[in-house]
C-alpha cells in the first residue's frame, strides 16, 4: 500500500466501472478512505444495479484498503448531499472529489429530444455542481480540498454528441469557476480529459474512425495501431491521484489530458489574432478585412457535401 493519500477521504462518482473504478482503486491503495458511488445504469443512464459498486469495494478491501458503496444518483441535489454526508458520517471528512459519473444519448442535433438533452445535461453539468457543492461547504470549513472533474475532448466539439460536448464544455467552466471561488479556503478543482476503452468511449463505430485518424498520421503521436485503440482506462488514475494530493496544493484551474504515457497541460484560453480601428467596425469593412486578417486559413471542419455525395 502507498501514502500519498494516506488518511484522506475521498468520493468517487461512477466509480463502479472504466475510469472511475481505475481511480477509487488506485486511490484506496494509496491510502484513501474511499466512497465508491455508482447508480449502476446502463450508458444511458437507465436502469440501476448495485454490483458494480459493491464489486469495486469488495475488491478494494480484498486489497486491504478500506471503502464502502453509495449506489445514489448524482443527478438530484438531494443524493449528492447523501453522498458527501455519508463519507463525513464514516470517516469524519471529505478530502476529496472526483466527478466522473456520466452517461450518453448520442443524436444529430436535428433529431435529438428535450428528454436526450435534459437526461445527459442532468447526469453531467447539474450532478459535478450538485456533488461539489455539497463537498465544498464541508471542504471550505477545513480549510483543504481537492477537486478532480472529468470532461472529454467533446467539449471542443464532436459529431452527433451536441448534449455531452455541451454538458462537458459547462464542467470546464465550472471548473475554473470553482477554482477561483474557492482557491482561498485551499480547495483547488482541475479538470482531466481521461483516454481509454469504456463503455461510454469506444464502440465499433468509434474503433473505425479511430483507425483513419491513425492511418492519417491526426492520432495523438502515442497512437498506434499495434495498440488497438485506447490505453486500459486505469492508466488515468496515477495524474488523478497526483492531483489529490497534498502535493499539487498551487495547481488550480487547470486543464489536463492523459493518454497512457503522454500527458498535455492545455493553455488557457487567450487570444490570438487581433484587428482594431478607432471606433467600431461597419460590416462592409470586415468583409473585406477578416478573411485576410482573424480568418486567415480557416478551413471549414464539416464543409458542406457535394450534390453526390449527399445521402438521403
Amino acid at each position: 500500500m502507498g501514502e500519498i493519500l494516506k488518511n484522506k477521504v475521498a468520493v468517487v462518482t461512477g466509480a463502479g466501472r472504466g475510469v472511475g473504478r481505475g481511480i477509487a482503486m488506485m486511490m484506496a491503495e494509496e491510502g484513501a478512505k474511499v466512497v465508491v458511488n455508482d447508480f449502476g445504469g446502463g450508458v444511458d443512464g437507465t436502469g440501476s444495479s448495485k454490483e458494480p459498486a459493491n464489486e469495486v469495494v469488495e475488491e478494494i478491501k480484498n486489497r486491504g484498503g478500506t471503502g464502502f458503496a453509495n449506489f445514489g444518483s448524482v443527478a438530484t441535489p438531494e443524493s449528492a448531499e447523501n453522498m458527501i454526508k455519508a463519507a463525513v458520517d464514516s470517516f469524519g471528512r471529505i478530502d476529496i472529489l472526483v466527478n466522473n459519473a456520466g452517461i450518453t444519448r448520442d443524436r444529430m442535433l436535428f433529431n435529438m429530444t428535450d428528454e436526450e438533452w435534459d437526461a445527459v445535461m442532468k447526469v453531467h453539468a447539474y450532478g459535478t455542481f450538485y456533488c461539489t457543492r455539497a463537498a465544498c461547504r464541508l471542504m471550505r470549513q477545513q480549510r483543504i480540498g481537492r477537486i478532480i472533474n472529468i470532461i472529454s475532448l467533446t467539449a471542443f466539439g464532436n459529431m452527433g454528441q451536441s448534449n455531452y460536448g455541451a454538458a462537458k464544455g459547462a464542467i470546464l467552466a465550472f471548473t475554473r469557476c470553482v477554482a477561483q471561488d474557492m482557491g482561498r479556503y485551499g480547495i483547488t478543482c482541475n479538470a482531466i480529459i481521461p483516454s481509454g476503452r469504456t463503455r461510454l468511449g469506444w464502440s465499433p463505430e468509434i474503433e473505425a474512425a479511430w483507425r483513419k485518424r491513425v492511418e492519417a498520421g491526426e492520432a495523438p503521436p502515442t497512437a498506434s495501431l499495434a495498440e488497438g485503440g485506447p490505453p486500459p482506462p486505469e492508466q488515468n488514475a496515477p495524474l488523478i491521484v497526483f492531483l489529490a494530493s497534498d502535493r499539487a496544493s498551487n495547481i488550480n484551474g487547470r486543464l489536463f489530458h492523459i493518454r497512457g504515457g503522454m500527458i498535455h497541460l492545455y493553455n488557457e484560453p487567450a487570444p490570438i489574432k487581433t484587428i482594431w480601428k478607432t471606433g467600431a467596425w461597419t460590416p462592409e469593412e470586415l468583409v473585406k478585412v477578416i478573411p485576410n486578417t482573424l480568418a486567415e486559413g480557416f478551413v471549414n471542419p464539416a464543409p458542406p457535401k457535394k450534390p453526390d455525395e449527399k445521402k438521403a
